[in-house]
């Protein structure tokens, strides 16, 4: 699909299979998560500017790259979202973090914000936000309107898993925003969940099933 990436590494498609499986603890889903969200975070800044830099090794003097620009913003949805917060800021530790409380109304499958608070700068840095489930893709659409209002430009959005007609949600409204997955599911059940999926995210996470 145009403007979506599928992560198909072996280490991450291992552990998604490990954390589909309804018999794992919330202790070790959570841990699967937070690892699934290091290693998708090494796909999607995987082009990220680099400049030169004069440094003294304690041998030379030398050049050597380093990141260019602002730092990141990494902007979780919910409190799935979270779920990938630690594994990304253990990579990006001077991240900046905006938090988009948006939520599924589970009788419209509409989106309904109860919080946000970002950076004051959006406009100049590169924003990750962090949506591990794409189902209907309406949670995420509202996210980017909001992180928009605020002046960002340069953003992706992160998930674990999306749906077909997420991704066309998606990128019909926001056609320059990338979307990276670990895999598309095909099917979203009557209750607005992804099938297979892996169930409902938070509850799992937080053990509130």
């Amino acid at each position: 699909m145009q403007g979506v990436t599928v992560i198909d590494h072996p280490l991450i498609q291992h552990k998604l299979t490990l954390l589909r499986d309804k018999t794992r603890s919330t202790k070790v889903f959570r841990e699967l998560f937070n690892e699934i969200g290091t290693l998708l975070c090494y796909e999607v800044t995987r082009d990220l500017p680099l400049e030169m830099r004069d440094i003294e090794t304690p041998l030379a003097s030398m050049q050597s790259p380093v990141l260019a620009g602002k730092k990141l913003v990494l902007a979780p949805v919910g409190r799935a979202g979270n779920g990938f917060l630690d594994g990304m800021l253990n990579l990006l530790p001077s991240a900046r973090v905006a938090h988009v409380g948006v939520y599924r109304d589970p009788r419209t499958l509409v989106a309904v914000e109860y919080f946000f608070k970002a950076p004051d700068d959006m406009a100049e840095r590169l924003t990750l936000v962090l949506h591990p489930m794409l189902a209907t893709g309406n949670s995420a659409v509202a996210a980017v309107d909001r992180l928009k209002e605020t002046g960002a430009k340069a953003i992706r959005v992160v998930c674990l898993l999306a749906t077909p007609q997420a991704i066309e949600n998606v990128r019909g409204h926001h056609p320059d925003v990338r979307i990276w997955t670990a895999a598309i599911d095909q099917e979203i059940s009557e209750t607005g969940y992804i099938r297979p999926g892996l169930g409902d995210v938070g509850d799992r996470m937080y053990g509130t099933r």
